[in-house]
């Protein structure tokens, strides 16, 4: 038996088979007929992952399945053997000589990079990922703390498996060099984080994830965003800290020209999680993804020729040059936003979120789980309610503590709240000052009676953290202690009766914090 080529005919399938085609990735086949898609297992051993025997492909293949109906069971439908003489689909009076998983086919149309290109409103789009892969993270199974997955040692050995397996593949001087600077960073900083690796297992943040979540393995049908093709071939790297999994989606989407989406898809997933302490570990994984596709296009050069060896070459060039980018420190800050409910804090403070890669703190969600509830759970059920002045006090707490998590892990960030009183700035302000890192404010301001109409519409919507009301919005008026002189003097002023315009603002948010 030949593969691909024995199945590229429509009289192999037992269905109507037309359209036929192959798809060729470094590890296997995916033949394209009619309604379906069979996806082989190529006969390859890569360190990494082995699939040299038909037992082992035959195991990898009963993974793959299980892995992938947890996010996309529309897709997965079944393993389907191969036999030889002749070719055929689940002859039961041949022997097996391959496997092959059965998935319903889509259009290549539907793939996430695709859908982007097209989607009118792609933050809406994003936001339902982020949701999918922080309910998929959450419920996934957690590794056992007496395993070796997810310990200092397992986190490394793959790290240090692609810088051997790309020396091999690459001979440029300057690539050469890029990737040993690279090497030094990874090793002194790991050795940094080492207790943090530990501690993350030790808190359950090691669980079977993706473990390959990349723009490419990510389908949308019916709107909705699923993530498919996880990996399956190597335990050890699927067993991984949930900043790895999200990590190597959000560095994926930084590459391909929209790294506003990437921070929007991270910030999402952090204030789904509560996860900021995993930032901490996030550039060293960032760096990591990277070189994990900096590999993979290496390992695909000795495949390919001509003008497809130089398009692969050139993608390994680009995913080096990323990783080196994330071994640069960041410039940090800390903003603080001013406004009364209603004001549009939340809703225009997006775009420097996702241009300026913020990491945003919301008050209204972190005070709701400090409570036990969702973000858009209403609190009426909670005894003596989330809004008395231990309710505030504890929040506050709660918010600096965050602050000071993202800022040591080398993020600037913004606290979204209406920090109205001259304490709670100052209050706030002690955690900059004990970093060494500067301050700032975003004051957002429109017109009473549109405060007071947001407020009304989003109560009645009931699909948002907050739930200040018109009375709310009274009160906080009423209570209102406007920023001094040397507050103004460090303050972006943002009117919002009307959508205000980015593209004038960003550079004056830029020059004043100097975050890029």
């Amino acid at each position: 038996m030949k593969l691909p080529d024995d199945l590229m005919h429509a009289d192999v399938f037992p269905h109507a088979a037309d359209n036929i085609k192959c798809i060729v990735t470094h590890i296997s086949w995916v033949i394209l007929a009619g309604d379906y898609a069979y996806k082989i297992k190529k006969p390859v051993n890569f360190g990494f992952l082995d699939f040299s025997t038909l037992e082992k492909r035959f195991s990898a293949c009963e993974d793959e399945l299980r892995i992938n109906r947890r996010t996309a069971p529309e897709i997965y439908e079944g393993l389907t053997r191969i036999s030889n003489t002749p070719v055929a689909l689940d002859d039961d009076s041949q022997p097996t000589m391959e496997y092959a998983i059965r998935m319903h086919r889509f259009s290549q149309s539907a793939l996430l990079p695709a859908v982007l290109e097209t989607q009118p409103d792609a933050l809406a789009l994003i936001n339902l990922l982020a949701r999918h892969i922080a309910d998929f993270h959450a419920t996934a199974d957690i590794a056992a703390h007496d395993s070796p997955y997810g310990t200092p040692e397992s986190v490394l050995a793959p790290v240090q498996q692609n810088f051997r397996q790309l020396r091999e593949k690459i001979d440029d001087p300057i690539l050469l060099s890029d990737i040993a600077a690279i090497e030094r960073w990874t090793q002194s900083t790991f050795t940094r984080l080492q207790p943090i690796f530990a501690e993350r297992k030790a808190n359950d943040h090691v669980r079977e994830c993706h473990g390959d979540m990349h723009l490419g393995n990510i389908i949308v049908l019916e709107g909705k965003p699923l993530l498919f093709d996880a990996l399956e071939f190597n335990a050890s790297l699927r067993w991984i800290d949930v900043i790895s999994d999200i990590a190597f989606l959000v560095m994926d989407l930084q590459l391909s020209g929209r790294p506003e989406l990437g921070w929007h898809v991270l910030n999402q997933w952090l204030e789904h999680t509560g996860d900021y302490a995993s930032l901490h570990l996030l550039p060293w994984y960032l760096c990591y993804r990277a070189m994990v596709r900096a590999k993979v296009a290496a390992l695909r050069l000795s495949q390919l020729e001509g003008s497809a060896r130089q398009s692969v070459l050139d993608q390994c060039h680009a995913y080096l040059a990323l990783a080196l980018s994330y071994t640069q420190p960041r410039q940090t800050a800390l903003i603080m936003t001013h406004g009364i409910s209603g004001s549009g804090k939340t809703t225009h403070s997006q775009y420097p979120v996702d241009h300026c890669g913020l990491i945003r703190i919301r008050a209204d969600v972190e005070r709701k789980r400090l409570f036990g509830l969702h973000a858009t759970e209403s609190s009426r059920d909670i005894a003596g309610g989330i809004y008395t002045k231990d309710a505030n006090r504890l929040t506050q707490q709660h918010l600096k503590k965050l602050a000071h998590e993202v800022l040591s892990a080398g993020y600037p960030v913004l606290v979204d709240a209406t920090f109205i009183r001259q304490g709670s700035r100052d209050e706030m302000k002690t955690v900059a000052q004990k970093l060494g890192v500067p301050w700032y404010f975003m004051a957002f301001e429109a017109k009473a009676s549109t405060l007071r109409d947001r407020a009304n519409v989003r109560c009645a919507q009931a699909n948002d953290a907050s739930e200040a009301d018109a009375t709310v919005v009274d009160n906080q008026l009423t209570g209102l202690e406007p920023l001094q002189a040397d507050e103004l003097a460090r303050t972006l002023t943002i009117h919002t009766d009307n959508p205000p315009d980015w593209a004038m603002l960003l550079p004056t948010f830029r020059e004043l914090t100097g975050i890029k």
